[in-house]
């Protein structure tokens, strides 16, 4: 009885471990059934949400893309036969089916298959792999079908010669097409290289573009065809141009007509630039322009004469005719400009008119009291004398010359002056021939253009227009023109900046070509040559003219041996940029009315450079000359000082062969140089060595007296010779 409890309650604890397990496997089994139960609820939030973008997708695009539907369409297709293939053959080595399997099948169906999930992922990827390769293609989609665009020809306009660069931009292709074009016709080129015209026809007709051939100057042809115009014409104030030689008074003439002092204001007195007046006198109006009379001021005097309509030469009656007549006479004929002389300073004691007239006459300018066609007035400047028989004069044959203009049109003329100034910029003086120019025109003159911003008379009073005959300031161009350079007014900014840009670009194949040529030229004369000593220069001028006036003669300064070398010039103020180049190169810096700014003054001085500042033209081309003389290598003059004949020869043994000799002219001098002449030939040529007078040393024997003469390392004198003694002093040269 006391084994019985004892029995179950080791039965008890027998049977309690088997109870446990169940619980345990259930207990095991429950995180199991809870983390199945979060990716299940996971996974359909992930379905939830994203049906949610596709249906906003959806929303959005509301025809689908056909080449996107067709991408997923595949993609699907090949998915589900990757699967029903992978479904229907299981991996070789692998057994039946276990219970393991069994319960991944279960937990397959029960969460959903990992290969539909990844086939999902996939058909998105294609879709945006699609979409993105669908962006950049150039191509039109029209039914679900691609049509390639065609290529546009072109007509490109070609001229006779054309950069690779250019020819690629008016085929509207990349220079690196036509460079791979010319590479395949056996052409290697550049971007910046130009190609003549039969290369660039291959070119863009290989391409695929077809040509129109134009002349070069096409452009010019139109702008010139624009300026005809046709219109009423009136009647215009005449231009007269004064004209002489320096110093004969031409703008003290024009002070006294204009009431005005200009020629205090000039530099030494003489007239640098060409001034232009608009006078209102008695007679009606008339245009002055004043030219100077300087020898370096020729190609301004050649402008004036072609822009005018009468020339009046000025000849001072106590001088005559002098170079610079004689020229404006040239060039008054050049121009086919009728002359009326105005002989001045008739109020001077020694004043001649007959003189002139004379001396005039033998230029083929006859007086027309002798019979000719010329006028003659005898003049004062100082006192007024014959002034108003001057201006009647002018009138007389302006209106034999009937000068008319159409004043209604497009203003056009020539530049006079231009110059840079601080304040305002490019300032241009311009001569209206034709037309009438307005402020806010836009103009061409040369090489520059630009919009009319102010225009101003002589006097510096603004101005709204300027009608023919008329000069005025003009301001506004981007640069400054030529003097001497046509100006008109064009329709737009546009057409008048190609034609500038045009201009430019054929004067620098011309200045190209020139220098080219040049070198060569110069290259094949400095063969066996020594080197030519150049003078570096930097030019900075007050005004246009003046500044071509210095450059022309410089450039007739010089010979085969010495040159002006002008490595950089312009109009306006001595800038840092020009002292930089004169310090790089090695050149003086000469400055003609105009000054160096602080900075380029602080490098000046810095460097030890050399600066000259000028004000009247003759003096710096003076300067110019005798730096290049000073450059020159001197010359070598001999003078012969003493000749004697050797009577005997005898031998010393201190100083060898002796020349016993009797001295029949001037001097013969210790340590001078000789030659040694054999029936008046020369036969050598050296110094002489020793010279004594019976036993003694002496420096120096006179004529009519005997000596020994010793030459030096040469032993062929023989009696009968005669030995000339000379000397050798540099002399500088000049130009």
């Amino acid at each position: 009885a006391d084994d019985a409890p004892r029995q179950d309650a080791q039965q008890a604890r027998q049977q309690e471990p088997r109870r446990q397990a169940p619980d345990e496997a259930r207990r095991a089994e429950q995180p199991k059934l809870n983390q199945s139960q979060r990716d299940a609820e996971e996974l359909a939030a992930r379905h939830a949400k994203e049906a949610e973008e596709a249906a906003r997708a959806a929303a959005k695009e509301a025809e689908p893309d056909p080449a996107t539907a067709a991408a997923e369409a595949a993609a699907k297709a090949q998915a589900e036969a990757r699967a029903a293939e992978s479904g229907n053959r299981r991996a070789p080595g692998k057994g039946p089916a276990r219970s393991g399997d069994r319960r991944d099948k279960t937990r397959r169906d029960d969460f959903g298959d990992g290969r539909t999930r990844r086939r999902e992922l996939s058909l998105k990827k294609e879709s945006r792999r699609a979409k993105r390769r669908g962006q950049p293609l150039s191509i039109e989609r029209q039914g679900g079908e691609f049509t390639p665009q065609e290529i546009t020809s072109r007509e490109v306009e070609l001229g006779a010669v054309v950069s690779v660069g250019e020819l690629a931009q008016r085929m509207s292709v990349k220079a690196g097409e036509v460079i791979k074009t010319l590479m395949g016709m056996g052409v290697m080129a550049t971007i910046n290289q130009p190609l003549d015209q039969d290369t660039a026809v291959l070119v863009v007709e290989e391409m695929g573009h077809t040509v129109k051939l134009i002349a070069e100057d096409a452009i010019e042809q139109q702008h010139e065809q624009s300026l005809q115009v046709e219109g009423s014409a009136q009647s215009r104030p005449p231009v007269v141009t004064v004209m002489g030689h320096v110093d004969h008074g031409k703008t003290s003439l024009l002070d006294y007509i204009r009431h005005t002092r200009v020629v205090a204001a000039e530099a030494g007195g003489i007239t640098q630039h060409i001034g232009a007046y608009h006078v209102q006198t008695d007679h009606g109006n008339i245009s002055f322009i004043d030219t100077p009379g300087h020898a370096a001021f020729s190609a301004m005097r050649a402008r004036g004469a072609s822009s005018t309509d009468i020339v009046i030469l000025v000849v001072a009656a106590d001088d005559g005719v002098m170079p610079q007549t004689e020229e404006a006479v040239n060039h008054s004929r050049a121009a086919e400009v009728p002359l009326i002389v105005a002989v001045n300073k008739m109020d001077l004691e020694g004043a001649d008119a007959e003189r002139v007239k004379n001396e005039l006459s033998a230029l083929d300018v006859i007086p027309e009291d002798w019979g000719g066609d010329t006028q003659f007035v005898e003049v004062s400047a100082e006192t007024g004398q014959g002034i108003d028989a001057l201006l009647e004069a002018i009138t007389l044959q302006a209106e034999l010359l009937e000068l008319t203009a159409v004043q209604d049109a497009p203003g056009r003329g020539t530049v006079i002056e231009s110059r840079l100034d601080r304040g305002r910029g490019p300032v241009a003086t311009v001569l209206v021939q034709n037309g009438t120019l307005r402020k806010g025109d836009v103009i061409i003159a040369g090489e520059c253009f630009g919009r009319v911003r102010a225009m101003m008379n002589e006097r510096g009073e603004s101005a709204l227009d300027a009608a023919p005959s008329t000069p005025v300031e003009v301001l506004g161009l981007n640069g400054t023109p030529g003097a001497g350079d046509s100006f008109s007014v064009v329709t737009d900014e546009r057409k008048a900046r190609e034609l500038a840009e045009f201009r430019a670009d054929r004067s620098q194949e011309q200045r190209l070509a020139t220098q080219k040529a040049a070198t060569l030229e110069s290259m094949f004369a400095n063969l066996g040559k020594g080197e030519k000593r150049v003078l570096k220069l930097v030019l900075k001028a007050d005004v246009r003219g003046s500044l071509e006036a210095i450059v022309q003669a410089c450039a007739e300064i010089g010979n085969d041996e010495v040159a002006v070398n002008i490595l950089g010039s312009g109009v306006g103020g001595i800038t840092e940029s020009d002292a930089n180049m004169a310090l790089t190169y090695g050149a003086a810096i000469f400055g003609f009315n105009t000054r160096a700014d602080n900075a380029a003054k602080a490098i000046i001085e810095r460097e030890g450079m050399d600066l000259r500042y000028y004000s009247v033209i003759y003096e710096l081309v003076d300067d110019i000359k005798q730096i290049l003389e000073g450059m020159l290598e001197p010359e070598v003059r001999e003078e012969i000082v003493g000749t004697a004949e050797v009577r005997d020869v005898f031998r010393s043994p201190r100083f060898g062969q002796v020349a016993g000799c009797m001295v029949l002219e001037g001097a013969v001098f210790r340590n001078k140089k000789i030659r040694v002449l054999r029936d008046n030939v020369v036969i050598y040529e050296g110094e002489l060595e020793s010279l004594r007078r019976f036993k003694d040393d002496v420096m120096e024997v006179r004529g009519g007296l005997e000596c020994g003469i010793g030459v030096r390392n040469y032993n062929d004198v023989r009696a009968g010779d005669k030995i000339e003694v000379f000397d050798s002093r540099e002399v500088a040269r000049a130009l």
